[in-house]
């Protein structure tokens, strides 16, 4: 008879009605979730201050994000009223009965409690009840805002008297919200371990205002302020809020990314400076116009091709009134903000340490590669690699960003290359800090540097010295002879240059690694329950049997360089022996070289997608095949396929795709989408560290 396997219940107790902790308890799901832990959620009792649309923000994310069946939770005024009529078993029954739902074949099952509330005092007693009826381990979450080690130390032993632990230990704490970002929060928990507080430290997470920043679309519906120019209003975030009532030069010193300009709407000045502001690059949120003044249309008129896509609000109440409320407003995350509870999620995620945790469970998913293990361990292992990467789009403001958020995380030393007075001109147009330790080279200054090495590496084709000074006016090409030459460690670009021009300058000075005679390039799908890699779906056109078969073992090798178990499919229009055609043979033959050459490699081919990717079909279409409803490595026969494949699911699966990562090169090159956004530059520049220290090993 099998032993029972042994079932955790973690139940996050909030300490405070400070702050909610939605993003804390799923920040924890996800956490494990990184770790290869297969994990549920649940929240039995919705909080009593409801949401405007009255849905639970912790069951639609634990949805919505982290992909689990989270079922419905009681709602709070049904719990307290079966508290008051003595049903509190009853009530306790539905609350066990939900968990197991939530926790079906999971070994963990994260439960979130209750914000304590003066107005229902009934929570507090629910809570308590929760965690013993669960023999739950509890985990209290203490607000960080103003947090001392003694506060904490407070905190933590009320939560001790009201769940009467004694010979029960808490699990662990977390600490939310420290002020002064991560340095501060780093600060505090050194200082609680020091203190021998006697409970593990899970995380102390700390402030970032960011992520406090509502949709501006959410402040204009809860206020009832009405819209003159949409603008981007459903991407704008309110940070910070200036009430402009003096003069311009005034209102310039207070401009931040994210400031709403709260004025009059005769005050043309003021209006201008605004618009102006905002179209040469400062990302302000928005312009709300108060008192029910209309723009003079002589102004209106001037400054609409000027507005871009600044949003333009009105009220008729008087500034001192919208002072009043936009300070009083709902911060909270509504539920259509998936971005922003993402990046809190994320952000939680991140300064969670397992350890305390994790060992007495065991991985039930242990060689599934899921998207948030994917991106958490190569933010880490780039953090490991510590490599130098140049960015030869020095002073384009997406690159600055993401340069700025890889310094910041350690993900990579990033080297922009640029005139240093234009990059910082940029960055304070974007509103971006630059940290002292992000190193800029302006290209002027060490130009010359390499001119000789790149004549004696092009000497074969007879390249002079005063053509190579003229080549390398191209900072791509620059930062190219920067990695030839050991200067740097690895280059990210294509956010403005063609994928051409990146790729050239890498062909010609950089070269092919040993064994390998073509660059090919793979995208990581991050699909909902696992990260697929796509190749080649951006160098190469048409490949011949044998360059299909390179591409085949380049990805092969790739996917297991990021912790991935290659099992490669060699996509076709037929599966087996049941086509045939030019095509279909190129791919068989492809399928035939890979398993000469590699047989350590699992691989199948001519095999159709859906053989390769649904179970059920391939036992179908292909039975006996190895790789047949899982593999996990696509080799498509040409570009036109790979490209347009891989485009079809990103966008009609709305599935976040890594890449193109460039494969078979001496040294790491990557190309950019043009699209891309600040976090795929970030994640590109991590996988590019990481493929350094693969290339070393």
């Amino acid at each position: 008879m099998n032993p029972k396997p042994s079932y955790r219940t973690i139940f996050l107790a909030p300490t405070s009605s400070q702050h909610g902790i939605s993003s804390v308890a799923l920040g924890l799901v996800r956490a494990f979730q990184r770790e290869g832990f297969n994990v549920g959620f649940a929240k039995p009792v919705a909080d009593p201050e409801a949401y405007p649309d009255g849905l639970d923000r912790s069951a639609h994310f634990a949805r919505t994000l982290l992909g689990l069946k989270t079922p419905d939770p009681i709602p709070a005024e049904r719990a307290e009223e079966m508290i008051r009529s003595g049903n509190l078993f009853t009530l306790l029954e539905e609350i066990v009965a939900l968990v197991e739902e939530a926790r079906g074949d999971n070994s963990i099952v994260i439960v979130e409690g209750l914000l304590p509330s003066t107005t229902h005092p009934l929570t507090a007693d629910i809570d308590i009840a929760m965690g013993r009826s669960l023999s739950a381990e509890i985990v209290p979450v203490v607000p960080g805002l103003d947090a001392t080690v003694k506060s904490i130390v407070g905190d933590v032993a009320d939560a001790q008297h009201r769940f009467l632990t004694e010979g029960r230990p808490f699990a662990g704490l977390i600490v939310g919200r420290v002020r002064g970002g991560d340095a501060k929060a780093e600060e505090l928990a050194a200082a609680l371990k020091a203190a021998k507080i006697g409970v593990p430290i899970l995380a102390v997470t700390s402030d970032e205002p960011a992520l406090n920043a509502p949709r501006l679309i959410d402040v204009a519906s809860d206020l009832g302020f009405g819209i003159l120019r949409p603008g981007d209003i459903k991407k704008a975030r309110v940070g910070e809020i200036v009430i402009a009532a003096r003069s311009p030069d005034k209102l310039v010193k207070a401009l931040r990314p994210g400031t709403l300009i709260v004025t009059p709407g005769d005050r043309s000045d003021l209006i201008i400076t605004t618009a102006l502001a905002r179209a040469s690059g400062m990302p302000i949120s928005g312009l709300l116009l108060t008192c029910d003044e209309p723009m003079a249309p002589s102004i209106d008129e001037f400054l609409a091709p000027r507005f871009g896509d600044l949003p333009v609000l009105t009220t008729e109440l008087q500034t001192y009134d919208v002072a009043i409320r936009l300070n009083a407003m709902d911060r909270r995350v509504r539920h259509e903000d998936v971005e922003r509870m993402e990046k809190l999620v994320e952000h939680v995620a991140d300064h969670v340490d397992l350890k305390p945790l994790a060992p007495a469970a065991a991985r039930s998913n242990a060689g599934l590669m899921t998207p948030p293990m994917f991106r958490h361990r190569m933010i880490q292992e780039a953090r490991a690699a510590n490599r130098r990467i140049v960015l030869p789009e020095g002073d384009e403001p997406r690159t600055i960003k993401a340069a700025v958020i890889c310094t910041q995380k350690r993900i990579a030393r990033c080297v922009l290359v640029g005139n240093p007075t234009a990059i910082r001109d940029v960055a304070t147009t974007h509103g971006i800090e630059l940290p002292a330790d992000l190193e800029i080279i302006d290209p002027a200054v060490i130009r010359s540097k390499y001119v000789a090495p790149m004549v004696e590496l092009r000497k074969s084709k007879g390249l002079t010295s005063q053509q190579a000074e003229a080549q390398l006016e191209d900072n791509v090409v620059l930062a190219t002879m920067m990695l030839a030459m050991d200067d740097v460690d690895g280059l990210v670009s294509g956010a403005v240059h063609t994928t051409a021009s990146t790729v050239r300058p890498a062909l010609q000075l950089i070269k092919t690694a040993p064994g390998n005679s073509i660059v090919s390039s793979v995208f990581f799908m991050l699909m909902p329950d696992q990260v697929l890699v796509y190749g080649d779906c951006a160098i190469n056109p048409d490949p011949s049997a044998a360059e299909l078969a390179e591409i085949a073992t380049q990805s092969a090798d790739s996917a297991r360089a990021f912790g991935i178990d290659p099992a490669v499919a060699m996509i076709s229009y037929s599966t087996g022996t049941s086509g045939t055609g030019s095509d279909v043979d190129k791919v068989r033959e492809a399928t035939a070289l890979v398993k000469e050459r590699r047989p350590e490699i699992v691989v199948d081919g001519p095999i159709q997608y859906d053989a390769a990717s649904v179970e059920s079909v391939g036992k179908q279409k292909a039975p006996g095949s190895p790789v047949a409803g899982h593999a996990n490595v696509f080799i498509f026969p040409d570009l036109n396929t790979g490209n347009t494949t891989y485009k079809a699911v990103q966008r009609s699966a709305n599935v976040v795709s890594v890449g193109p990562m460039l494969q078979g090169l001496r040294k790491p090159v990557n190309d950019l989408s043009r699209g891309a956004l600040v976090d795929d530059i970030v994640y590109t520049i991590a996988l590019t560290a990481i493929q350094v220290d693969q290339a070393k090993k």
